[in-house]
């Protein structure tokens, strides 16, 4: 159980520097627009910022299936955790 919770401590934490660094890069997106630099070069630069995005979305829902098979085991309806997952995934690939 400690480590489960360290392991979504940890993640928490990389989540949270993903995403000062994906702000930099939205930043520097916005600085590159204004001084009239080429669009591809801003296209890569939007390329990478969504690829980061991905990126942490995979590490934000890996902090959650954490929780909710801690939450299943210990407390509560497992169903429930199930329901509350299934719902989070369908949400996410329709939207």
């Amino acid at each position: 159980m400690a480590k489960v919770i360290k392991d979504q401590e940890a993640l928490k934490k990389d989540v949270a520097a993903r995403m000062k660094r994906i702000e930099g890069q939205v930043r520097g997106i916005q600085r590159m627009i204004e001084e009239g630099k080429e669009c591809e070069d801003i296209l890569v630069q939007v390329r990478a910022v969504r690829a980061a995005l991905r990126s942490a979305t995979e590490q934000i829902m890996r902090r959650y299936l954490m929780r909710c098979q801690e939450q299943a085991s210990t407390k509560g309806n497992p169903v429930d955790q199930y329901e509350k997952l299934v719902k989070l995934i369908s949400n996410y690939i329709d939207g």
